[in-house]
């Protein structure tokens, strides 16, 4: 699998786009708006400049894309108003790998400066420019020292590649609780090498006393054997196209995807070695894939197996706007239907059970030494 062109969420114009299916992500950043506020004014404090650049990595595509860059403009015309300074310009920067739907990102840029004119009048809106770099945040992506502010959210979880050795990883698509202690290694072993290299990189590009939000899907128990990661899901459904005699066995056994949840400690550990960003924070926080659901539970009280069923079919959605691409192109687009109405019943009958809907997730804010 070259992950870096099938690891993309669907497009804007597809039927079961990202755009329309990412309200679990949108949850999460509202979590930590919070954090990227705090950490903005931090660092403006220290590093105030005529010109704060800021870069969101792993933006994808939609209305999500513009939530943190928001408030970090928020953040900072906010200080200047209050200690009446100068507002800056800020340079914008929205980065995906190259197969990112960049167009509907952009489309929706004269949207978002006219909130911001609306907002904050002509002066924020003329000191805004928002531009793209295409390509892996795993490379290096800016000039040298560069950047104000990083930020990042439900991207850092997908590895740069699948692990080598994870060929005994039989009836699963990822680490899970059922795989092999050498394909558990082997993910925590990516996970390791790209986190690290995500840090270097960023280190170079990032002025002193610059900040950086990450948020990403994590795990609670440092045993990374004792916990469900959300993906058994799509293996269950792909197992059931198995026992159908739609898929073959041995087209599962081969599919595994670059994902990996880490524990806090694992963070820590891999910031703490690399010693280029100082922990503000590092928090564990939870989003209930329920929030899927919520207006429909909201009026339905009552109709638990329908909201069930609805629950199931918005959860299968969601996960197939992210997981499509890398799925069509192992197994080809004849199956993905079925199979997402197999998701779609499987999580309806599993959500009885609200351990199995929530995610966890951790956020850690820095400061660039």
């Amino acid at each position: 699998m070259a992950e870096a062109k099938v690891l993309c969420m669907n497009e804007a114009d597809h039927e079961i786009s990202y755009a329309n299916n990412s309200v679990i992500q949108n949850t999460a950043i509202l979590k930590v708006m919070p954090i990227i506020e705090e950490s903005v004014s931090d660092m403006f404090s220290k590093t105030a400049s005529t010109c704060v650049k800021v870069a969101d990595l792993g933006c994808s595509s939609g209305p999500n894309a513009f939530m943190a860059i928001s408030q970090v403009i928020d953040t900072i015309h906010g200080i200047c108003t209050q200690k009446q300074l100068k507002l800056p310009e800020f340079e914008m920067i929205l980065n995906d790998l190259p197969e990112n739907d960049f167009n509907s990102v952009f489309k929706l840029v004269p949207s978002f400066i006219e909130r911001l004119e609306k907002e904050k009048g002509n002066l924020v809106q003329e000191r805004c420019y928002i531009g793209g770099i295409a390509g892996s945040f795993y490379h290096r992506l800016f000039p040298t020292r560069s950047l104000h502010f990083v930020h990042s959210s439900y991207a850092l979880h997908w590895l740069s590649m699948v692990p080598v050795g994870v060929e005994n990883n039989k009836g699963n698509i990822c680490m899970s609780e059922s795989s092999p202690s050498n394909v558990v290694e082997a993910y925590s072993q990516q996970f390791q090498k790209d986190f690290t290299n995500f840090l270097s990189m960023r280190s170079k590009e990032i002025i002193p006393q610059g900040r950086m939000v990450l948020t990403f899907m994590a795990r609670k128990n440092p045993n990374p054997s004792n916990e469900d990661y959300g993906l058994e899901l799509v293996a269950m459904s792909l197992l059931d196209l198995v026992a159908q005699g739609v898929v073959k066995e041995a087209d599962v056994d081969t599919f595994n995807i670059p994902f990996y949840s880490p524990c806090k400690e694992e963070v820590a550990e891999i910031v703490e070695r690399e010693g280029s960003f100082e922990i503000k924070e590092l928090q564990v926080f939870e989003v209930d894939v329920n929030c899927l659901n919520r207006d429909e539970q909201l009026h339905n009280k009552d109709a638990g197996s329908n909201i069930r069923m609805q629950l199931g079919k918005n959860y299968a959605n969601t996960t197939r706007a992210v997981l499509e691409s890398m799925i069509c192109s192992h197994f080809g687009d004849a199956i993905i239907d079925e199979l997402f109405i197999r998701f779609a019943n499987n999580a309806a009958d599993l959500s009885k059970n609200t351990m199995h809907h929530i995610k966890v997730n951790i956020v850690v804010s820095m400061a660039k030494k």
